[in-house]
């Protein structure tokens, strides 16, 4: 029989659980996750679910935001060794489509939300990083802000078009094509970066710098961050 473990700290007795909880969301998938079974596989009394999480609900969506929370702190322990900007979207870029197909319960769980998770957040977070190097790096032909929504569109897009298909039949490089494609939409072409800069990329690069920019004030930094931002729309939209 379960023992409630009320003695335990309570950070453990909810870790244990969410432990529980997530080896048989893998293993079975959300039916699998009911509460007797949780209390058994870890070795608590279900009113101790009840307690920590609410209902089943709120055990599903801790199990989904610790995941997604350790994968996110994964890459960006990675993210801080990363040089060339290029690659590093690369490996964030595959992380992502990896994770989404190991955890097709953990994706569809994180879609059904009404809103972004702290862990998704934290997610976007390093992409977000990994963007700003491309454009302090001279690379990028669209703003930070463009380039952000088209990667994460295209890796959401990915994943579910993925896991639409039977692991058998999946079109694995599918992900990495699609990459390229937005790589071709947000990247200076090489013979520019070899070469000269872009009149966009220059304007990426410099966006970056204004907020160090000496002697001006927070107003003047603020117009001048939104000239950029006008030039680089245009530039965007031609």
């Amino acid at each position: 029989m379960a023992v409630d473990r009320e003695t335990a700290p309570r950070p453990d007795v909810r870790a244990q659980i969410i432990e529980a909880a997530g080896r048989l969301l893998r293993d079975g998938g959300v039916a699998a996750v009911t509460t007797r079974r949780v209390a058994d596989a870890a070795g608590v009394q279900a009113p101790t679910i009840y307690r920590l999480f609410g209902d089943k609900d709120g055990l599903l969506d801790a199990v989904a935001e610790h995941a997604v929370a350790m994968h996110v702190n994964g890459k960006a322990e990675r993210a801080a060794d990363e040089d060339d900007p290029v690659l590093a979207l690369r490996s964030g870029w595959r992380s992502q489509i990896d994770f989404g197909l190991s955890n097709p319960e953990l994706v569809r769980l994180m879609n059904a939300r009404a809103e972004r998770s702290p862990a998704i957040e934290a997610g976007i977070a390093v992409l977000r990083r990994r963007i700003h190097n491309l454009a302090t790096a001279g690379l990028l032909r669209v703003s930070e802000q463009r380039a952000l929504g088209m990667i994460h569109a295209a890796g959401a897009g990915a994943v579910q078009a993925l896991l639409e298909t039977s692991p058998e039949s999946r079109d694995l490089p599918l992900a990495d094509a699609l990459f390229d494609a937005v790589l071709d939409q947000i990247l200076e072409p090489r013979s520019v970066i070899d070469g000269a800069d872009s009149t966009t990329s220059i304007a990426v690069r410099f966006a970056t710098l204004v907020p160090a920019l000496p002697g001006l004030s927070s107003a003047e930094r603020s117009l001048m961050a939104e000239w950029l931002d006008r030039s680089i729309r245009t530039a965007q939209s031609d």
